[in-house]
């Protein structure tokens, strides 16, 4: 079928705390060209009932973390017996089981309103620590899988050097992640490159897994290219702890003296932080990446969002290990946790949570996306109004409901670049996504 260039949204979100009705969005090339609100439907126009809003965002994923959903829920006590079970999964991959288990995957993100994903890629090498012929065989099959799948990619390609922040030598499944040193990561890093679907970004997988010698180097490379630069941070007790024996710092304390911060930097996870370490990441500006299913399966802990956003730092969000993939619960959880915590409703707004989930995920990962405006790409995401979860929002308060109520099996319509991916709530390019899902997550675990 031919693409169509004019998009008629029911209600579109273009900003703000409301939506707006009748709204006409012209595309040329993948990019938005006009548009006009309050307008009835032209003839030549594909209709988008329901709302729109710009497409969703999901700046942390692991991909093949998706082969463990379901598995790790009885016997895995904690983080680091979670992590074991991880290990196992990252040992049976090869470049064509993971493109196959990534591309379903990324079907999936699509199915649920995803145009965009950050990919934390450290899984780079043979199950020996052998580089392939292709050194960056791992990288290519997950970008080509997204792109397959018919979303954009920022491949945050990942530095990982030492078992944990002593120094101890990589061993077993993780020499796949080792390129030796950071000089060996960045050699590797050069033969990648963009492409009008894929970006390539740079990260520090964490403190405890990249010497405290490599980390300004590493920001330094990323600067100079004016990449986006990811690091997990503070995600466990345990890494503050260790951190502070060898460096007498925190984890923070130790990126903010490396020069490791700053607009073009975001901190994934940033959940267990001394009031010193959130005013370094808001006075710096850095992009803090909240992944609460995640966070919560794991039982990491609920981190200060509310206080870093309100002090300078933009939030974003991700669907990291793939417990569930919905960006809408990801959003939402950041206001629901900070009510449990503090016994106080109303922190963040629907819109505040919805910018996470698109233009704040969307600058963390280097992409003209997030809004609904001429000159940006054409990425769009509309919900039905009429399931039983949003039925009544045309009376109340559409915007609100969605972010508070919609879930990704409420997405109908999935637009990449002016490119319809989604229609009826059907993958237009993989028509079967849970059976390529069950397909490829059986492969990998049997």
């Amino acid at each position: 079928m031919t693409t169509p260039q004019r998009f008629h949204a029911e209600l579109a979100w273009l900003g703000g705390d409301t939506a707006t009705g009748d709204v006409l969005i012209d595309t040329a090339d993948g990019v938005i060209t006009g548009v006009t609100s309050r307008v009835p439907a032209p003839a030549d126009a594909h209709r988008l009932p329901g709302l729109t809003v710009p497409g969703l965002v999901n700046a942390h994923s692991h991909v093949f973390h998706r082969a463990l959903r379901g598995l790790s829920q009885s016997g895995v006590a904690d983080f680091w017996a979670w992590r074991d079970l991880m290990y196992r999964v990252a040992g049976r991959l090869d470049p064509d089981t993971l493109y196959t288990l990534a591309h379903a995957t990324y079907a999936e993100m699509a199915l649920s309103g995803i145009t965009t994903v950050g990919e934390f890629h450290y899984l780079h090498h043979d199950r020996d620590g052998t580089p392939y012929a292709d050194p960056n065989a791992m990288g290519d099959a997950v970008v080509r899988a997204a792109n397959d799948a018919g979303i954009r990619i920022t491949l945050l390609d990942t530095c990982y050097l030492q078992a944990d922040v002593f120094g101890t030598p990589l061993d077993g499944v993780q020499r796949r992640f080792d390129d030796g040193s950071w000089e060996g990561w960045a050699r590797r890093f050069e033969r990648l490159s963009n492409t009008c679907m894929s970006r390539i970004g740079s990260a520090i997988h964490s403190v405890r897994a990249v010497p405290r010698a490599a980390i300004a180097p590493i920001a330094e490379h990323a600067r100079r290219r004016g990449m986006p630069l990811h690091v997990h941070l503070s995600e466990q007790p345990a890494e503050n702890t260790a951190c502070h024996e060898v460096h007498g710092m925190t984890p923070t304390a130790l990126l903010a003296a490396e020069g490791a911060l700053g607009p073009a930097t975001t901190a994934v996870h940033a959940t267990h932080l001394t009031d010193p370490d959130i005013t370094a990441l808001a006075r710096s500006h850095t992009t803090i990446c909240m992944c609460p299913t995640t966070e919560r399966d794991l039982a990491d802990g609920i981190g200060p969002a509310v206080r870093l956003t309100r002090q300078g730092s933009p939030l974003c969000v991700g669907s990291d290990g793939h417990v569930m993939i919905d960006l809408f619960e990801e959003a939402r959880a950041i206001e629901l946790d900070e009510r449990l915590v503090s016994g106080i409703r109303g922190h963040l707004s629907a819109a505040e949570l919805l910018t996470a989930a698109t233009a704040s995920g969307a600058a963390s990962l280097g992409w003209g996306v997030g809004r609904i405006a001429p000159g940006l790409l054409a990425d769009l995401t509309t919900v039905r109004l009429d399931t039983p979860r949003m039925a009544g929002a045309r009376a109340g308060d559409p915007l609100a409901q969605t972010v508070f109520a919609a879930t990704g099996a409420d997405v109908s319509s999935v637009i990449v670049g002016g490119r319809i991916v989604v229609d009826d709530s059907d993958h237009v390019g993989v028509p079967q996504v849970g059976a390529a899902l069950d397909a490829a997550v059986t492969a990998v675990n049997t």
